[in-house]
């Protein structure tokens, strides 16, 4: 089924150029669709608040394909549709006994969208979600499929974060691991100098741990402390108790209701906390599933940071805060720890994620992007791939010891260049 393209992402800040939109019903479909396009490129969730999914021939979303979540117990793998959205596939895990390590803030993005671009959740020892990927089922140029799997196939590494550089994600195979049970508690107006100086002790003091902020003032707004109740307690916790009763950490006091990262905005969206155990299905994203966490109207962007440089650099972003708090909603900080993929924001290093919510200001927040870029420059910061940056292609291939690696492997697979748009020309190819 084809239509005239009329859409545009998730935050309204991108309007799609291409002149038609499919929606195949079988990959069978989407083959053929691919081996007659000239050009053409996978819409996801449409989370990505830059260009990435566009092309000047079609868009073909996956959402019309069977999720088929196939769960093999034996090897403690899952093998699902690119197209299907993360708080579907956990919910049938949970289902069957059965969890992923680690999911993104929103369980509403797609599978093969968050993978392709390095996204993540928060965790001294989670990886990205590209991590869990066993193997990848790839539409290719021709049409044909073409299957890539961990330990077998030696271009695995260079093809999970692609971008969509290299085909259309059909399927994809991801590790899985018996179901778990987690605890979320929020604590509010953490001190900053507590906290930078105990820096590793407060991002290790959970399974998942987050630090929203506005980058501004003397303390930080919230953190957001996830545990596994199986076996993770977690190291170098400052929680204490005053009086016996009020929990403290870094200087901060556990909430004492349901809390939104963004000031004033109920918490009834966000998922479970007050220490009130559950599934990780339903703890480690901060949304829920069934509702919509905001109306879109934001921008969002992100540096992932080597773990070494972490302090100094978010130092460095509070002495910014009179050109970047005007523009923010709030920030994150998260931990991800390193991979071997080429193109993954954590390739070769553990990483902790800057992440700006932004006002609907795209060319004001460009103009503080580019500010933030220098003055983050001798961190060697690499900014996620599906948010708004700024980067210069110059700059990204030096930030990615296999860049060079990729374009050669992306040029084999799409020789004609027919999954190839703007985005890709501007980031990867701009020196080629």
């Amino acid at each position: 089924m084809e239509q005239l393209v009329e859409e545009r992402n998730w935050a309204g800040n991108v309007t799609y150029r291409a002149p038609r939109m499919a929606r195949p019903r079988s990959v069978e479909e989407l083959q053929d669709l691919v081996a007659s396009a000239a050009r053409i490129r996978a819409l996801g969730s449409r989370h990505s608040f830059n260009d990435i999914a566009d092309t000047s021939g079609t868009l073909a979303t996956l959402d019309g394909l069977d999720p088929q979540i196939s769960v093999d117990a034996a090897r403690l793998t899952v093998t699902v549709s690119g197209g299907t959205r993360y708080a579907t596939l956990a919910a049938e895990l949970q289902r069957q006994g059965f969890a992923l390590h680690n999911l993104a803030s929103l369980p509403h993005i797609s599978v093969a969208g968050a993978v392709s671009t390095g996204t993540h959740g928060s965790g001294d020892s989670n990886g990205n979600l590209a991590t869990a990927v066993a193997g990848i089922e790839l539409v290719t140029a021709d049409g044909s499929i073409h299957t890539i799997r961990r330990g077998e196939s030696p271009d695995f590494d260079g093809s999970v974060v692609a971008l969509g550089a290299l085909g259309i994600v059909s399927r994809l195979t991801l590790d899985i691991e018996p179901a778990f049970d987690v605890t979320q508690t929020v604590f509010e107006n953490l001190a900053w100098d507590q906290v930078l100086d105990n820096f590793d002790g407060v991002m290790s003091s959970a399974y998942s741990v987050s630090l929203f902020t506005s980058w501004s003032g003397t303390t930080v707004d919230q953190a957001w402390l996830k545990h596994r109740t199986d076996s993770f307690t977690g190291g170098g916790s400052d929680t204490t108790t005053e009086g016996g009763s009020i929990p403290t950490f870094y200087g901060g006091t556990a909430a004492t209701g349901a809390r939104h990262p963004l000031p004033g905005v109920s918490g009834r969206n966000c998922t479970q906390q007050l220490g009130v155990s559950g599934p990780w299905s339903d703890r480690l994203a901060h949304f829920r599933a069934e509702f919509t966490p905001s109306k879109g109207e934001e921008l969002q962007s992100e540096y992932l940071i080597p773990r070494e440089h972490a302090v100094d650099a978010i130092r460095t972003l509070r002495g910014l805060s009179d050109v970047v708090t005007p523009l923010l909603m709030i920030g994150e900080i998260r931990s991800i720890a390193e991979d071997n993929l080429w193109l993954s924001p954590n390739y070769g290093r553990d990483g902790i994620g800057l992440h700006f919510t932004w006002h609907p200001d795209q060319p004001a927040v460009e103009a503080a992007l580019r500010l933030i870029d220098s003055e983050l420059a001798p961190f060697a910061a690499r900014p996620h791939w599906g948010k708004v940056f700024t980067s210069e292609p110059s700059t990204l291939a030096t930030l990615y010891p296999r860049f060079d690696d990729f374009i050669a492997l992306a040029a084999r697979f799409d020789p004609t260049g027919k999954f190839r748009n703007t985005f890709l020309e501007r980031t990867l190819y701009g020196n080629w």
